[in-house]
């Protein structure tokens, strides 16, 4: 019995004493983490409590808001501006979407094979990624520019007309997701790269004997085993396009006059083109805030749709 309590009394004492420790420990990781709570509540989870509020107000930020309940949704609800914006984001990202992940997936697995100066080749596509959106939109500029543009003048030389290119609103958003795609495939390549090279090679081996020829490889083995990448690829570039602000605003001329952005004639206004004008342009900042809060539950909508079809196509095995 003596040495059974002996051995309680010890356990009991070191328990303590982790507890005593864990606590202290606790103590030290929460003052390390402090800085990033303050910043969480203030700047994150405060500006998401005041933008609500602000959806159901009338706010200018030169007044005080007054609360006007549903009256903006209801007026965004019956706004076509909204709707066409709404439209040409959906198009933008039917488009997007489908052309980065493929090119991307065509290029990291052309990449991901022995080639000689690959790591240069492999830096040249990731260039765009780490230049900022200003470079690529003066290169884009040059090459689309009506005037001086090589695009235009590279089909004058053969025989055709040139064209309006930005100008044009049939052109305006393919070229933009062009733009777009270019800048941003290095880094779903990169994403594709880590999943390829994850990829046992005794499967491939498998298939090799078999008799299975390169596509079929890439069809029947690739693909299914990397589906888990590609569905995060997919749901990166959906929340992407529905954040698309900078190369709309600047090539349509935002950067000249704000409310002239999205053009020609709001072919090209997008979701957040149109809440920016409306928020700092116009100042209707309630009215922006429930545009913004419409566009939240839209991407919500959207990723659990795909979370849920995602069964269906994803293998994680």
């Amino acid at each position: 019995m003596g040495n059974t309590e002996l051995a309680r009394t010890e356990v009991k004492h070191v328990v303590r004493k982790r507890r005593k420790k864990l606590n202290s420990d606790g103590k030290w990781g929460l003052l390390m983490v402090a800085p990033y709570l303050v910043h969480f509540v203030v700047f994150v989870l405060g500006s998401l409590i005041a933008s609500l509020y602000f959806s159901f107000s009338d706010y200018d930020i030169l007044n005080p808001p007054k609360w006007t309940g549903l009256d903006n949704y209801t007026k965004l609800f019956n706004e076509p501006v909204f709707w066409k914006a709404l439209g040409n984001t959906l198009y933008f990202a039917v488009l997007f979407v489908p052309l980065q992940t493929i090119l991307a997936l065509i290029l990291a697995a052309a990449l991901n094979q022995k080639l000689r100066a690959l790591k240069l080749f492999r830096l040249a596509h990731f260039l765009p990624v780490i230049s900022s959106w200003t470079v690529i939109l003066y290169v884009s500029d040059t090459f689309f520019n009506t005037r001086f543009g090589l695009a235009n003048d590279l089909l004058i030389r053969m025989g055709l007309d040139p064209q309006t290119w930005l100008q044009d609103p049939h052109l305006v958003i393919p070229l933009l997701v062009l733009i777009a795609v270019w800048k941003g495939i290095g880094y779903i390549m990169v994403l594709f790269l880590a999943g390829l090279q994850n990829v046992p090679s005794d499967v491939y081996e498998a298939a090799e004997i078999d008799g299975a020829g390169t596509f079929r490889k890439f069809l029947n083995i690739t693909v299914p085993l990397i589906s888990g990448t590609t569905f995060l690829v997919v749901v990166l570039s959906t929340i992407s396009t529905f954040q698309a602000f900078e190369q709309i605003y600047v090539m349509t001329g935002g950067a000249q006059d704000a409310t002239a952005a999205g053009g020609p004639n709001n072919s090209s206004l997008v979701l957040m083109i149109y809440l920016y004008r409306e928020g700092f342009s116009f100042l209707r900042m309630g009215y922006a805030s429930a545009i913004a809060w419409v566009l939240f539950v839209l991407l919500f909508i959207l990723t659990i749709v795909q979370v849920t079809l995602q069964k269906k196509w994803v293998h994680y095995e």
